[in-house]
């Protein structure tokens, strides 16, 4: 009786080990990448996006090559989003970011140079968080990054 528990005990735990097994080599998604976005991604001249908000004096530039290609060309419309959904994942990309930005040593000080000041109180408007979000799906799927648990997806 005891060999058919061991027996029992030892295939339960080779059965949930195959199956952690499964579902972490599933759960890793590739990126695919587009010709338009691997065009976006090739681009060598600087494209300076100003994003900003008159109702909240609210700024941030970025300078990076080819997002405002991938903008126009890749990203999704104006509109597809909700200004809550794009306030929620960028509050969680900014805390990832900005912890980032404190940790030189552990991350690409090149990557992750400034800290952005976003705070979840305030209504930037819908402009602000669109453009902020798409950065941040470009520039995850450009350098592979993650900046929380959500795949990069187009």
């Amino acid at each position: 009786m005891k060999k058919n528990y061991l027996l029992f005990q030892n295939l339960f735990l080779l059965a949930v080990l195959a199956s952690f097994m499964v579902c972490c080599v599933s759960s890793k998604e590739s990126l695919s990448i587009s010709s338009d976005e691997e065009q976006a991604f090739k681009q060598v001249e600087g494209d300076t996006i100003t994003i900003s908000s008159d109702k909240t004096e609210y700024e941030i530039i970025i300078i990076e090559p080819g997002f405002n290609v991938w903008l126009n060309s890749v990203a999704k419309p104006k509109g597809y989003y909700s200004q809550s959904f794009l306030e929620n994942r960028n509050y969680i990309m900014v805390l990832e970011w900005n912890n980032r930005v404190l940790q030189p040593s552990r991350f690409n000080p090149n990557l992750y140079e400034l800290q952005i000041d976003y705070a979840r109180h305030i209504d930037y408007g819908y402009e602000v968080n669109y453009k902020l979000y798409n950065y941040f799906i470009y520039f995850q799927r450009k350098y592979n990054q993650r900046l929380g648990p959500f795949v990069p997806r187009i």
